[in-house]
This record gives structure tokens, C-alpha cells and sequence, in this order.
């Protein structure tokens, strides 16, 4: 086994939890520092989002790194990082809608 896949990996999985810290991160700085971005409810579920999104991250990447370390033991092909369209696609949503409320306060 060639120890640069397997350091590549780790660093992948690094990767993720630097992107999950960041999404926890976000979550409390709305929960704490923009309490006049958008009414309460909507900084509430933007927070919880947010937070349940950093703890799905942590959880996928480490499932990740656990596959991609067998599949490179195995000398087997890596798979596709399916939930990034997801991921993608609500953090635009997040986004817009984020836009959307502190433009019609």
C-alpha cells in the first residue's frame, strides 16, 4: 500500500470536519452575535439547521475515511462523494433565504 492515498485520505477527512467546524461555527455566531439578522423562529431553525448539517458532516466524513482506508487496502476504486449535491444545494438554499429575510426586514 503506497502511504501517500492513505495521507491523502487523511487529509479529505480533515477536510470535512474543518468544513463541519465551520458550519457549528456559523450556527453560533447567528445564535450569538446576529440576534437582529431575522426574527427569532427563523434564527432558531437557521441554527439547528446549521448545527444538525455540522454533525451530519462530522459523522460522513469519518464514514467516508473508514471506507476510502478499506477500499485503498483492498486496491479497490474510491466512490463517488454522493451527499456534496445535497450539501450544495441546501447551503444555497440557506443562503437565499437568509438574503431574502434580512432584505425584507
Amino acid at each position: 500500500m503506497d502511504y501517500r492515498f492513505t495521507l491523502a485520505n487523511e487529509r479529505t477527512f480533515l477536510a470535512w470536519i474543518r468544513t463541519a467546524l465551520a458550519f457549528m461555527a456559523g450556527g453560533i455566531g447567528i445564535d450569538q452575535l446576529a440576534v437582529d439578522l431575522a426574527p427569532a423562529a427563523y434564527r432558531v431553525f437557521l441554527v439547528i439547521a446549521m448545527s444538525l448539517t455540522a454533525a451530519g458532516l462530522a459523522w460522513y466524513g469519518y464514514q467516508r475515511w473508514a471506507a476510502n482506508e478499506n477500499a485503498i487496502g483492498a486496491n479497490l476504486a474510491l466512490s463517488h462523494p454522493r451527499p456534496l449535491l445535497w450539501l450544495s444545494s441546501g447551503l444555497t438554499v440557506c443562503i437565499l433565504l437568509t438574503l431574502l429575510i434580512m432584505v425584507t426586514k
